[in-house]
């Protein structure tokens, strides 16, 4: 089942961007009336699940049983299709060929402004009706796994700053991290400041192994539900548990592997009241759990109404934009070995929770709405950047490419399109193999 919801949500997520994308280059299109032949989603190679085309239109709406993306066939183009026939012909008013360079910028443009602009507006929707929450990094302490322990870290540790940047989301310090560039960290462990000088080759590492650094979460009992074994056990808001059976417990993910070992027993807790240590009882349920909810501290919300929430939205999705291009950086330097992040849609579905929820539904589409307009800026021919970036050559030097070139460089891109999709596809397998 768990499998069955992360692939509808990819499909769903995916199916969305691809109209969004699409709609952009049909709108334009349509705005300086050039033909449109086609507009569909997932690719009909081969045929089609559904078509049809409206009466008086010259464009074909369609399904196609390729979900690997969709696209919008505009009269006169140099695209994937490589329709040399027609280009054979002489240009006509309402192909794309025949019009002025600075239509045509629009026209390839729309894909990307319309990815932007989606995310904007789901920003903006988040914002308004959740708020903005996250867990501050200042006074919080980090839970490592082997990979950060590897570098240096150490459970317990705060996180001051990363060269100068000072990070304000702890939520982000994995990612920042690798964003900045960074050369050291700066810590306080214990009482003390220092500096662990992070090696760039692990890069690649920072960005493959999710949960780095976990909030290390003090266990201090927040509510106990009623349905608890330990509802009636003593324990009041603010308690901090502090050892186990005599076994000293600084952290809830400290405790986890030790309460397995009492699953379906009572086991003797200390517990700081105030100023009082005392002990204390407690049960422990099949799963290894006390069934208490503990404070997550640090956390921070920020409320918007519909009007704040617009230029709020616009700010966190070129703030996304900005980290996503930070991203591609470091996966177009090979020292860091960042291109062993790059993933297909396997990668994508393992992005969604495992039960649906709209929240997170909405705050990946947004970010998979801007991934996927700045990953079509690359200037790669069989992408909009590459056609952005002739078009941008012709309307400063007033020479058109040929068609003959077009036609070539296309034959590139979609090559290296390929490329990467098996780069995507083996890093997943070789992923999913460990």
């Amino acid at each position: 089942m768990i499998i069955l919801i992360k692939i509808l949500q990819t499909l769903l997520a995916l199916s969305i961007l691809i109209l969004v994308h699409e709609l952009g280059h049909f709108a334009f299109a349509k705005l300086f009336k050039i033909r449109v032949e086609k507009f569909y989603l997932f690719f009909d190679i081969g045929g089609a699940l559904f078509k049809f085309k409206p009466k008086n239109s010259d464009t074909e709406y369609g399904i196609g049983w390729l979900p690997l993306g969709g696209y919008c066939k505009i009269a006169g183009m140099v695209d994937e299709s490589f329709d040399t026939e027609s280009l054979k012909k002489e240009p006509q008013p309402w192909e794309f060929r025949s019009r002025p360079a600075w239509q045509r910028f629009l026209v390839m443009s729309g894909g990307v402004l319309f990815n932007f602009i989606f995310a904007i507006l789901i920003y903006a929707g988040i914002l308004a009706g959740w708020g903005q929450s996250y867990v501050g990094n200042e006074g919080n302490s980090i839970y490592v796994n082997d990979l950060a322990y590897e570098m240096g870290f150490r459970t317990g540790d705060r996180i001051l700053k990363f060269d100068d940047y000072v990070p304000e989301n702890f939520g982000m310090l994995q990612i920042e991290m690798a964003r900045q560039t960074a050369s050291k960290a700066t810590v306080l462990r214990d009482g003390d400041t220092l500096d662990i000088y992070i090696d760039r080759n692990m890069i690649g590492d920072v960005l493959n192994t999710p949960g780095m650094f976990s909030l290390a979460v003090p266990f201090v009992v927040d509510t106990i539900p009623p349905a608890s074994a330990n509802s009636n056990a003593g324990l009041k808001r603010g308690d901090r548990i502090t050892a186990i059976d005599g076994t000293p417990v600084r952290y809830v993910q400290e405790s986890r592997e030790l309460l397995k070992q009492y699953a379906g027993t009572k086991v003797p807790v200390s517990v700081v009241r105030d100023t009082d240590t005392l002990t204390m009882d407690l049960q422990v349920d099949t799963s290894g759990l006390f069934g208490i909810i503990t404070q997550i501290p640090g956390i921070k919300t920020k409320e918007y109404n519909m009007v704040s929430a617009i230029p709020a939205g616009a700010k966190l999705a070129f703030s996304t934009i900005g980290g996503y291009v930070r991203d591609l950086k470091l996966v177009f330097t090979p020292s860091t070995e960042a291109y062993k992040s790059v993933g297909s849609f396997i990668s994508i579905g393992q992005v969604f929770p495992d039960t649906w929820d709209w929240y997170s539904f909405m705050n990946i589409l947004a970010l998979l709405s801007i991934m996927l307009g700045v990953m079509n800026l690359l200037p790669i021919p069989a992408l909009d950047g590459g056609h952005i970036v002739f078009t941008i050559y012709e309307m400063i030097t007033r020479r058109k490419p040929s068609d003959n070139f077009l036609i070539g460089a296309q034959t590139v891109g979609i090559i290296l399109l390929f490329g990467l999709m098996i780069l995507a596809f083996g890093n997943d397998i070789g992923r999913l193999l460990k």
